[in-house]
């Protein structure tokens, strides 16, 4: 292959363990695979990489904006870099968990990356009960949109294009929500770029553990600006660790917490107990949920555990 010092640069459209694929500001698609045993590289990564035979290396990764992930105990799993937004996706059925959805947001604070709902299937019963209940969300300073991806396609995209527009989006959400048919609407040739993208990796065409980045522009042979508008698409998940998250940082990360710490009478209110706690007081007044305190205890138990079994 032949490469001047101009695609040097290049962006990670999809990875899948050491196997990399990275396309150069001329749109090539490379092949590339990392050094060592372990790879940090994750989608959406800027990298320098260099040819190697008919195929790349990745030299180093170019410092990040941002970086989404989830902790367990043990390991941590990286779902993207360089974002805009995340698009987390809920659906009418199955019906999705407010505590999965609330460390899903948690995270996405964390990495300082605007979060957006998507309540797919408003077009099932109890679509209206599910909505009240997201409502608790939009009371948390969080956008939420309802949508029917597969009864009404063409309203759907026209509700996600002006959302999505010249941002860099990661799809996130359990799997059964509708991730694959909004990936579909808004990308036709989808299904041709996974299975271009699984030959490249040599992953096998229904590799399910690999995130791909989709262009929603149909010219992809053109320089790469940053006003490009982009998809990013995850495997489905069932759970989602925040132990990076301390116990300290939690309030400051669920806004309608934060909203009424600040009304608090000491500065380390822990929101349970305490004589003017503004918190208590906002959910004595039907401002705050009971769900959302119940949450934000149950965490805040979780990241001080965490925090003895590992400090």
């Amino acid at each position: 292959m032949n490469h001047d010092a101009s695609t040097a640069q290049a962006i990670v459209i999809s990875a899948h363990g050491r196997h990399v694929v990275v396309e150069t500001p001329t749109g090539e698609r490379v092949h590339c695979h990392t050094r060592g045993k372990r790879s940090e590289v994750v989608v959406g990564d800027h990298v320098r990489w260099a040819p190697s035979g008919d195929q790349g290396v990745i030299e180093s990764i170019v410092e990040r904006k941002n970086l989404l992930h989830r902790q367990d105990e043990w390991r941590s799993k990286s779902f993207a870099a360089n974002l805009d937004q995340v698009m987390i996706l809920v659906a009418v059925e199955p019906s999705f968990g407010d505590e999965q959805l609330t460390r899903s947001l948690i995270a996405a604070a964390d990495a300082g990356v605007h979060a957006h709902i998507l309540c797919n299937k408003t077009d099932l019963p109890g679509a209206n009960d599910v909505l009240q209940r997201l409502a608790a969300y939009a009371n948390a300073d969080v956008d939420v949109t309802p949508m029917a991806i597969k009864a009404d396609g063409a309203q759907a995209r026209a509700t996600l294009m002006p959302l999505l527009q010249g941002k860099v989006t990661l799809v996130i959400g359990p799997s059964g929500v509708g991730k694959s048919s909004m990936i579909n609407l808004m990308v036709p040739d989808a299904e041709a770029q996974i299975g271009d993208l699984s030959v490249a990796l040599q992953a096998g065409r229904h590799t399910t553990t690999a995130t791909r980045w989709y262009w929603l522009a149909d010219d992809t042979t053109q320089a790469v600006p940053a006003h490009r508008t982009a998809l990013i698409d995850t495997p489905g998940f069932q759970q989602f660790g925040l132990h990076h998250v301390s116990a300290e940082r939690l309030a400051s990360l669920m806004p309608d917490i934060q909203r009424h710490a600040t009304q608090c009478r000491f500065y380390n209110c822990t929101h349970r107990h305490e004589p003017g706690c503004g918190v208590l007081a906002a959910r004595d007044r039907g401002e705050l949920g009971d769900v959302r305190l119940r949450l934000y205890r149950m965490l805040q138990d979780e990241a001080q555990e965490s925090a003895r079994r590992h400090g």
